[in-house]
């Protein structure tokens, strides 16, 4: 048994302090006491659940600084940038991408987050042809995670058709592409890698977007799994234009009327809805998946996150490109762009919780339903993702309750992230990764020629 005293701590009960907080052999919280004696293996000041990071594309945090020159035309976007981001994945082998996979489970650990759900799509050979085991690129996420000791729910992404009139894959897309039937074998042999790792580690299905897949075959990719399922959605104005030619109504308008959305689905981006949209999504109990850093870094728009939230929707957040791995920085930016948007302050806090306690929770909640996780609350039975802040930097000296999240939140950086348990698992230790020297040196070895030939 792991015992973790904290001088204060968020729990299930909400603040409390003097806390100690056991673990079990199984990764597991087993009891939870206030006011206790501060005798323990662990003594921290501020201790929090753990978030998870909701969606993940881990081989693009090589490509992180390397795409902001603009391209020929006057007007630089997303597309643009979609195209460079092919060009870039052609190079990638299963060597480079376990080790890109993980030096970002790294980060995501350096930064406080518990969990990778991982959104993969890279699946074949540069030439499209399958590898000799069709999940290769699946199984080097779960080997990277190995590596890291991150908590990993693996999403297979299911991507058939280069848009919704079925138009056969770009030559940039060819090793994405699936049918069904080859997607439910690398699905099973994805899986089978994943039974590998700690107990913690799940599976689910991905779906990459309405415009990538044929909608009826949806239903098929839910009975794939009991785990979550995700799905790319209403991220770009031209992806609505072209759905809502195709199918009568926009995105999410469809995903509302055709796929009885529930907490078991968590939709990715969502930056393209109308009022009513916001407002049917935010009730059908399924989770927006929200990547502000990355939304800001391709223009993809604004989440209408106040409208969402006060009708009770649930969030997730994700670091998506992996351009920036920050989980303050994350959600600073959500309720940033709120603010800017609205031209108001606090934009996120509610009468009875300020901005940080609002936005740290509601991505506590949404995350864990998005990677399948019992996770998110320092409460028996959950899985013990914690992580503890720097009481004594100087932002954070003295202060208790909500403001402590949104000084973290609103003040301060990774830097005040001192420890990390993922399942238990003792992963950063005074504020480094366990194994940073040699993850980080194998991801240096396998970018050296990549960035070159970028």
């Amino acid at each position: 048994m792991t015992r973790i005293w904290a001088e204060q701590a968020l729990t299930a009960e909400g603040w409390q302090s003097a806390v100690l907080v056991n673990l079990d052999a199984d990764g597991r919280i087993s009891s939870v006491a206030a006011n206790a004696p501060k005798v323990a293996d662990h003594l921290v000041p501020i201790l929090l659940p753990a978030p998870v990071n909701a969606h993940s594309h881990a081989f693009q945090r090589a490509m992180a600084g390397l795409t902001e020159r603009r391209g020929p035309q006057a007007h630089d976007s997303f597309w643009t940038w979609r195209k460079l981001m092919f060009r870039f994945l052609e190079r990638l082998t299963p060597d480079h991408v376990q080790a890109i996979a993980a030096f970002v489970q790294m980060e995501m650990l350096e930064a406080g987050y518990a969990t990778n759900v991982e959104f993969h799509y890279l699946h074949h050979q540069p030439d499209g042809h399958p590898y000799a085991n069709p999940a290769e690129m699946s199984l080097r996420i779960a080997a990277a995670a190995g590596d890291s000791g991150i908590g990993l729910t693996l999403l297979p992404v299911h991507y058939q058709f280069g848009g919704c009139d079925r138009r056969a894959l770009t030559e940039g897309q060819r090793r994405f592409g699936t049918t069904p039937d080859q997607f439910a074998q690398l699905y099973d042999a994805a899986a089978q890698g994943v039974s590998g790792l700690p107990g913690d580690a799940c599976m689910g299905v991905a779906p990459h977007s309405l415009r990538a897949v044929a909608p009826e075959g949806l239903p098929d990719l839910r009975a794939l799994t009991s785990g979550p399922m995700h799905m790319h959605l209403a991220e770009q104005q031209a992806e609505v234009d072209e759905i809502l030619a195709a199918y009568g109504q926009r995105p999410v308008e469809w995903v509302l009327h055709h796929m009885d959305p529930d907490p078991g689905m968590t939709f990715i981006h969502c930056t393209q809805m109308l009022p009513h949209e916001t407002l049917g999504l935010a009730q059908s109990g399924a989770v927006a998946g929200l990547c502000p850093i990355t939304e800001s870094s391709l223009g993809d728009g604004i989440f209408d996150g106040v409208r969402f939230l006060q009708a009770g929707g649930r969030i997730a957040v994700g670091s998506d490109s992996n351009i920036r791995i920050s989980l303050s920085e994350e959600l600073r930016t959500l309720d940033y762009s709120q603010r800017l948007r609205d031209r108001s302050r606090a934009a996120l806090a509610s009468t009875t919780r300020s901005t940080g306690r609002r936005v740290f929770e509601a991505a506590l909640e949404g995350g864990a339903l998005a990677a399948g996780r019992e996770t998110g609350q320092i409460a028996p039975g959950q899985f013990a993702d914690l992580l503890s802040l720097d009481g004594d930097h100087i932002d954070l000296r003295g202060l208790t309750g909500d403001t402590v999240l949104d000084s973290f939140i609103f003040a301060g950086d990774d830097r005040m992230i001192r420890n990390v348990w993922t399942a238990g698992r003792h992963m950063v230790q005074d504020g480094t990764h366990v194994a940073r020297p040699a993850i980080e040196a194998a991801y240096a070895r396998a970018i050296a020629s990549l960035r070159q030939d970028l």
